[in-house]
Order: C-alpha cells, then structure tokens, then sequence
C-alpha cells in the first residue's frame, strides 16, 4: 500500500477515487514517563519515553489507515495529513490522527 502526502504518485494514474479514510489512536502515557519528561523539563535534554509514545501512537495510526483503507480496495492513500492533540484534564492522553483520499492506481 501506497501511503503519501502528495496528491498523486509518480508513475501511476488515479482510476478511481474510493473515499476519505482515517487511522486514529488515543495513547496514555504513564506516571513514569511523565516523571522523566518532567526531570528533563528541569535539567533540559530529549524525553525518550515521550518521544517512544510518540512514535508507536504514528505507527499504530498508519497501520489504521492502511488496513481501512485495504478493506475499501484501495492500492493508495494520497494526500496523506498528521495530526498530534494532547487530550485530559491532564494532558496525559496522546492523540494522533492520519487521513487522506483511498484511491485506486492504474
């Protein structure tokens, strides 16, 4: 499956627009990553648990994404957007959003 931002791929021709498709996850983030990105707040540096939740949140989304946009027929999803939001009364949910137009190639 072809998943890209731009609104075409190289090489190929859009037979068919099939439909918007979306992947979403909604990702919590524990007591002890927020106590380590809270010491680097202080002390400065990167937040690698932060940074991990960040990327497996994306690559679920993408996954979504595809497998939807698999059971709609599609060979591609163009014109792919990212989305990240901080959700709670705490900000301790992670949310992060992909969507885009399934189509299909020739």
């Amino acid at each position: 499956m072809i998943i890209t931002t731009t609104n075409s791929v190289e090489g190929k021709v859009v037979t068919e627009y099939i439909g918007i498709v979306f992947g979403e996850v909604i990702s919590g983030v524990d007591f002890i990553k927020d106590f380590g990105a809270g010491l680097r707040d202080i002390f400065g540096g990167r937040s690698e648990g932060y940074e991990e939740e960040l990327k497996s949140a994306r690559t679920e989304a993408i996954e979504e994404l595809i497998r939807r946009a698999t059971e709609m027929g599609a060979d591609a999803v163009i014109g792919c957007d990212l989305d990240y939001e901080v959700l709670g009364q705490s900000g301790s949910m992670l949310m992060v959003t992909i969507s885009g137009t399934a189509v299909k190639l020739g």
